[in-house]
């Protein structure tokens, strides 16, 4: 009982000292002015390391609360629209399919196709690919009419759009100059007939674009405000993750540990 007592008594010793020094601190500001002046420099690495440390646990809690979400749409996966008449890359009977959500003048899209190529080739017969558009226009300002063109030559070959996408990503610096003819050197490039392409830009450019703004709409739909953006049958990472994020997801679907 009396250990109890003395308890509380500390206790509230601590809080009337830590109340007292408070409204020392407020009446006389100077004090601490003075604190500052005589050790600046251990000043400024107290508040460094506060900083610090309130980073990481809002790098921490982030973390934990993208985990939390990860894992409830294990439970519950996003169902983005996979139309017949889009171009997707890899076997079509296979079990897991990605789709990426990207801008094809951002330096993270380029950083994250390369890891989903990596990904389709290890995983070659059990992961696709369909490639989505997310054009950040007010950024990017060529990156839609390189959407445009994608679509325009997927009309022709699946495998062509793949190619003139991977050859965009490789000459992306080059998107900030003449882009139009950049994108048509790119096309040729990649084995398209060039002048079905423009044909097509001009025949079927609102069907080219109702499919881009559908993409666009449905990222945002599912939270997707930068690029790039992934979903793993309806899965999502969002950001140019490393490889090893991609193999967790897409070992978790196959059922591997």
């Amino acid at each position: 009982m009396f250990r109890i007592l003395a308890l509380f008594s500390a206790l509230s010793l601590v809080t009337a000292c830590s109340d007292l020094v408070k409204k020392t601190i407020q009446d006389n500001p100077e004090i601490v002015f003075e604190a500052i002046k005589k050790d600046p420099a251990g000043f400024m690495a107290v508040v460094r390391d506060a900083a610090q440390d309130a980073q990481k646990r809002e790098m921490e809690m982030a973390q934990q609360e993208e985990q939390n979400a990860r894992e409830n749409e294990f439970n519950n996966p996003k169902k983005p629209e996979i139309g017949n008449n889009r171009a997707i890359l890899g076997n079509e009977a296979a079990p897991v399919t990605i789709v990426e959500y990207s801008d094809f003048q951002c330096p993270f899209c380029q950083r994250g196709s390369d890891t989903v190529t990596k990904v389709l080739k290890d995983y070659d017969g059990k992961v696709k690919l369909l490639f989505k558009h997310l054009p950040l226009e007010q950024k990017h300002p060529n990156a839609r009419r390189g959407s445009e063109y994608f679509e325009a030559i997927a009309l022709q070959d699946t495998q062509k759009a793949y190619e003139f996408k991977k050859l965009v990503f490789q000459n992306q610096n080059e998107t900030y100059g003449d882009a139009e003819k950049l994108y048509a050197d790119l096309a040729k490039k990649a084995g398209a007939d060039v002048s079905k392409v423009k044909a097509d830009l001009k025949s079927k450019g609102d069907q080219i674009s109702k499919i881009i703004n559908s993409d666009m709409e449905e990222a945002s739909k599912f939270g997707f405000n930068g690029t790039p953006g992934y979903l793993i049958n309806g899965v999502s990472l969002k950001g140019a993750y490393p490889y090893e994020e991609f193999k967790k997801v897409i070992d978790r679907h196959l059922g591997k540990n």
